[in-house]
């Protein structure tokens, strides 16, 4: 099992180089930054849409560029894996957001992963000109257009959310046929079925559910379209930093653990860091 870092890259924290070069020099496989494009002050959705949340923490607001931050990891790391944890898909133009992937995932010899997401800040789809009940439906044709954009020389596609004509499109990607695309979102049947369809992997949070079933469930959706189930990695987010729940993880057929590392002063940063780091060797040969 992979053991990854993700945090909020901020202009108040540890800088995306310094960052890459401390993660990646402390053996982690990978690491994973969030995106928001801004933060509407209106604040009318509740953290992560769940009600009762507490106050949205600063750093939301202050996150840098996802791309333009993997890319300064990308110049300044040789092995590390770099992680959208998650890209926001439907707030994006996926013309753009193809490029920009095939583009990182050619300056860093094919070390991608795209985390993708549906979204959950109302306000921020609002301002994109998305509407809320449309971002599965929008997020699923966007993939499905870069997919077309990534693998042809001629590109085009013709949805009812994406319409894109014949087109050229370089660079593509280094890995073939593209970065593997994981789901970040929760247990449910839609959910699955899109990742059964046009995902590599699900991304999960920790402690949201209950492993054995949710992954049968996610089996059960890849077998039902005639995909083999064994294409499907499962990385979870907020993993837990202890090597018995690493282990039990590991032994429930976890892809990749991904730690949580607060975003606070460039110390504290280093600090998180150094204390995680035992774990990879306690976990290299699970």
């Amino acid at each position: 099992m992979h053991i990854g870092v993700s945090i909020f890259a901020t202009d108040t924290t540890l800088q995306p180089v310094a960052l890459g070069r401390a993660v990646e020099s402390r053996g982690f496989e990978s690491v994973w930054l969030p995106e928001h494009s801004h933060i509407p002050t209106s604040r009318a959705t509740p953290w992560g849409g769940q009600a009762d949340a507490p106050p949205l923490p600063e750093m939301y607001r202050r996150t840098h560029d996802q791309f333009v931050a993997l890319a300064a990891i990308a110049a300044t790391t040789t092995t590390l894996r770099l992680g959208t944890g998650i890209t926001l898909v439907a707030q994006r133009d996926p013309i753009w957001l193809a490029k920009e992937v095939a583009s990182l995932d050619t300056i860093s010899d094919g070390r991608v992963i795209f985390g993708i997401g549906y979204g959950w800040n109302k306000e921020e789809m609002a301002d994109h000109g998305i509407a809320y009940a449309e971002r599965r439906a929008i997020l699923r044709e966007k993939v499905l257009a870069m997919k077309e954009i990534w693998t042809k020389d001629e590109a085009s596609f013709d949805g009812d959310h994406v319409e894109i004509a014949p087109s050229w499109s370089w660079p593509k990607p280094i890995q073939q046929p593209h970065p593997p695309i994981v789901l970040g979102a929760g247990a449910g049947p839609r959910t699955f079925a899109d990742i059964a369809e046009f995902c590599d992997g699900w991304m999960p949070i920790a402690g949201r559910h209950e492993f054995a079933s949710k992954v049968e469930a996610l089996h059960d959706a890849a077998r039902t379209i005639g995909r083999d189930p064994a294409s499907l990695s499962i990385d979870v987010f907020g993993a837990p930093a202890d090597v018995e729940g690493l282990r039990h993880l590991a032994d429930a057929g976890i892809t990749r653990a991904v730690l949580p590392v607060p975003s606070k002063s460039p110390p504290e940063v280093v600090a998180r860091l150094d204390a995680y780091a035992p774990l990879v060797d306690a976990l290299r040969d699970a």
